[in-house]
């Protein structure tokens, strides 16, 4: 054999042997407890009860679910994109004081837990609410409410995934059509949009996913009128305690997903082409003119409103009690909805977002090696797709399979306190395979195919060679693990123990019980969490190395 092709067989087992341990993670971790909980729902008898496909999808109120799920979804995406793609651009093309820490505040929404969200904008637009106290008017228990705080939480998304390619744009070429006697609407639709169609896409695509398999934003703001797919896999696992129902609309939710993230990946793959193409010189300069000023004003004023109104209202009721009464009442132990002091719930979430980020780093670092070859296969391109899954199959459906798959020898975890912190990894891995995958791809192959001549194993040039040039990512992706992690509530619903709630958790509860105790408590640990997430976003973004702003 050549030494070009040991080499090349060297990197292809390398890969597969970087690849083993993610795949046999997502494989008892992810794919078992799903295919457990399908299994038990659509199985009868000793045989598979296939018609119930159709009989579940005939009935009147489960159409009525995936009509709503997916409109909502819909209606969701497009109001993203209207209100943030100005944004994206005031991001991309003008500069001015204080814009990386207000590229940081809009970041915030993004990395909050779903129940956060729900209870800020319950304090906002429910029941004695600001809305409430000062027109009259209340949105809880309606569509708005839901679809605004879908505006909310995903704003983030468009400004980094479309903001980041529009900043690499060489604004010369719109600037030459104008030259040519184009008008500014003509120059930048025949010119800017067709470059910025891929991360455009990519990021609606984003939008779509995390709407539609939206859970607590919903289940708070919706009440028992609007239920999405997962509100409603939810209600028919844990009150109707109809599996074979729940197991059907996981199906349906799976497919659409895989759907979903297959053009996710496609859109991807051409602005990666895309960015070949462009200028990745600092395009940004000061606001001229009346209209890019009132731009950049306009903005202001959707940020402040849209993004930072809700979490003040939050963090006002959370002090409307004398003395910080709602807070203090946190360290008293009530033995009605939890066994332990509400507090306790910090110290619990803290712990296991730790454990979580440790196995979503080890777990993503190795995915996000074997992937760094731009020219991998389809078995590998299939691996990339697989990390994502999680995101958008039913964290409800992981949560509640873990409780029935992980229950014998050798892998009964049902008692463990480890069960929380797999889950949560789950949802941890694909932020680390993103964060990771540009950075290592950035670096030089020449460096590793040196190293490897000089008779460096593949080990030794990951620690010697990427390490290096990639510590200050691997912090940022741990970062971002931490959050995703502390804020998980689908599957953490499930498995975590009355004495041993998360904050998430504790905050559901809270809010399913009535009295205004109860409701200040829940304001005061969404507060609590709320500023932990973004703390751990304002030291990421001290740490961020891509400057272009991309998730």
């Amino acid at each position: 054999m050549t030494p070009r092709f040991t080499r090349r067989f060297k990197g292809s087992a390398a890969r597969l042997g970087l690849m083993a341990v993610p795949v046999a993670f997502f494989a008892v971790f992810f794919a078992y407890p799903v295919a457990a909980i399908v299994a038990r729902g659509l199985k009868a008898d000793g045989g598979w009860r296939f018609g119930r496909l159709w009989d579940v999808l005939a009935q009147s109120d489960i159409r009525h679910v995936l009509w709503f799920t997916t409109w909502q979804a819909c209606v969701s995406t497009a109001l993203t994109l209207l209100v943030a793609l100005p944004g994206a651009y005031v991001f991309a093309r003008l500069e001015f004081p204080g814009k990386q820490l207000l590229r940081a505040v809009v970041t915030v929404p993004f990395v909050l837990p779903t129940v956060v969200v729900g209870t800020a904008f319950l304090a906002l637009v429910g029941r004695g609410g600001l809305l409430d106290e000062l027109w009259g008017v209340r949105l809880d228990t309606t569509v708005w409410a839901i679809l605004l705080a879908h505006v909310f939480f995903n704003y983030a998304v468009v400004i980094r995934t479309v903001g980041g390619l529009w900043a690499q744009l060489d604004p010369r070429q719109e600037e030459a059509a104008r030259m040519l006697g184009a008008s500014p609407l003509k120059a930048w639709r025949q010119v800017t949009l067709p470059a910025l169609a891929p991360a455009v896409a990519a990021a609606a695509l984003m939008v779509f996913l995390f709407t539609f398999t939206s859970f607590g934003v919903v289940q708070i703001l919706g009440g028992p009128t609007f239920s999405t797919l997962e509100v409603e896999i939810y209600r028919q696992t844990s009150e109707i305690f109809d599996l074979s129902t729940a197991a059907v609309l996981t199906l349906v939710q799976f497919v659409a997903v895989g759907a979903i993230l297959a053009l996710h990946a496609w859109t991807v793959r051409r602005r990666e082409t895309a960015l070949k193409l462009v200028d990745a010189a600092v395009t940004a300069r000061r606001p001229r003119g009346a209209g890019q000023w009132a731009l950049l004003a306009g903005v202001l004023g959707t940020v402040v409103v849209l993004l930072l109104l809700p979490p003040a209202v939050l963090v006002q009721r959370s002090l409307g009690a004398p003395d910080f009464g709602y807070y203090r009442a946190l360290t008293s132990e009530d033995g009605g909805t939890f066994l332990v002091p509400p507090i306790d719930a910090i110290g619990n979430s803290l712990q296991y977002a730790v454990a979580a980020t440790a196995i979503a780093v080890v777990i993503g670092s190795l995915a996000a090696a074997a992937l760094t070859r731009r020219d991998a296969g389809r078995l590998v391109r299939g691996f990339d797709a697989l990390l994502m899954l999680p995101l958008g199959v039913s964290a409800v459906t992981v949560g509640f399979g873990f409780l029935i798959a992980l229950d014998e020898p050798p892998l009964d975890l049902r008692g463990s306190w480890i069960l929380v912190p797999l889950a949560q990894a789950l949802v941890g891995v694909p932020f680390v395979v993103r964060t990771m995958l540009p950075v290592l791809r950035a670096v030089d192959h020449r460096l590793r195919e040196a190293a490897s001549v000089l008779g460096a194993s593949p080990w030794r040039v990951w620690r010697e060679v990427d390490l290096p040039m990639v510590r200050r990512a691997l912090l940022i992706a741990a970062g971002f693990a931490f959050a995703v992690s502390l804020g998980e509530f689908g599957a953490t619903v499930f498995i975590a123990r009355p004495d041993n709630p998360t904050l998430p958790v504790a905050v559901a509860r809270l809010l399913g019980r009535p009295g205004d105790l109860n409701y200040g408590q829940a304001m005061a640990l969404s507060t609590i969490l709320m500023v932990v997430c973004a703390v751990a976003l304002l030291v990421l973004e001290r740490l961020r190395t891509n400057r272009t702003g991309e998730f």
